[in-house]
């Protein structure tokens, strides 16, 4: 062989590997729609892994958070897909992607989007004030089978009141459901003795824990949470027992943290962010984060995903047709 027919062919071969392992990389800035507003659960987790990206230099392209908060969330849904395939918007929120189209009509469908991960669950629990008379799950229950209770939560046919329609079917409790604007709402309502219970993620009622004001009975979690440190006096969130020991049988009821594209994008697109936010998750700055908002560490993506939002997604919709809840 030539040298010039040598060199021509190493060349080749050389232009051939760079393209077969080139991968897509953001050139321009990118936006972190955050399906929430300012302050907010999915605000925090967003900024969060926008902290950790910059630290460690993750990615060479600046990112710009934006909050779109409006309509449970659907406002961000909305601007996230609504370019076309456009990897440049990267979407933050929860559940709310693929509920809120099954109970209202939206400006998106949630198939127009693609999860890419989901890095944490949020943890529910049973939560009563402190000066209650109910010291377990298994009394509040037999409380509310004898005289209805008002259950405190955030907004109207979102999680909250999806974990309280079914704890009612599942225990032939009743209640009557007081939709709050927040869960920090709901907790001020609750340390105040104005409902009766709330179902608030950890971080919602931690401070009124602390300060005595309610007190936490179970959590709707296959396994006890995390030990960690002590929170009151003598109880940490480990203490708490699971409803399902408790008597209440429901075994687990979390919402995931979620992270989306726009669908259509390229698969190399969906596998750059893929592999940074697996990497944010190994960072020590979000074992902080998990456990100072008390919620499960748990990396998903690809099928394993797919599968948990098909099942979320399939007991969400029981709920909302016994309800009454789903749009026409």
């Amino acid at each position: 062989m030539s040298r010039i027919k040598l060199t021509a062919t190493l060349l080749a071969s050389a232009l051939y590997a760079t393209a077969a392992s080139a991968a897509w990389v953001p050139e321009k800035p990118v936006e972190f729609v955050v399906a929430s507003g300012a302050g907010g659960g999915t605000d925090t987790f967003a900024r969060t892994i926008q902290s950790i990206i910059l630290k460690y230099k993750l990615m060479d392209a600046p990112i710009v958070v934006v909050n779109k908060g409006g309509g449970s969330g659907s406002e961000g849904f909305v601007y996230g897909s609504g370019n076309g395939a456009d990897p440049y918007k990267v979407t933050f929120g929860t559940n709310n992607e693929y509920l809120l189209p099954l109970v209202a009509k939206m400006g998106y469908t949630a198939d127009a989007l693609v999860p890419v991960a989901a890095l944490a669950l949020d943890d529910f629990l049973i939560w009563v004030n402190a000066q209650a008379p109910y010291k377990d799950a298994k009394s509040f229950i037999e409380a509310g089978k004898k005289a209805e209770l008002k259950m405190g939560g955030s907004q109207s046919k979102d999680t909250d009141q999806t974990l309280v329609s079914m704890i009612g079917a599942a225990t032939g409790a009743k209640f009557t459901y007081i939709p709050f604007k927040s869960g920090g709402e709901a907790a001020v309502q609750l340390a105040g003795a104005h409902i009766d219970a709330n179902v608030n993620n950890p971080s919602e009622n931690i401070g009124q824990w602390k300060a005595g004001m309610v007190r936490p009975l179970c959590v709707f979690s296959p396994e006890r949470m995390a030990q960690g440190p002590k929170v009151t006096k003598d109880m940490s969130w480990g203490d708490i027992p699971t409803c399902k020991e408790s008597g209440v049988p429901i075994s687990t009821y979390q919402m995931p943290r979620t992270v989306w594209l726009p669908t259509g994008v390229s698969n190399d697109a969906v596998a750059f962010y893929t592999d940074i936010l697996k990497k944010v998750s190994e960072k020590p700055e979000w074992k902080a984060y998990i456990e100072k908002t008390s919620q499960t560490d748990r990396f998903m993506t690809g099928d394993a995903l797919k599968s948990y939002i098909k099942q979320d997604a399939e007991r969400a919709t029981d709920v909302f047709k016994r309800e009454k809840w789903m749009v026409q």
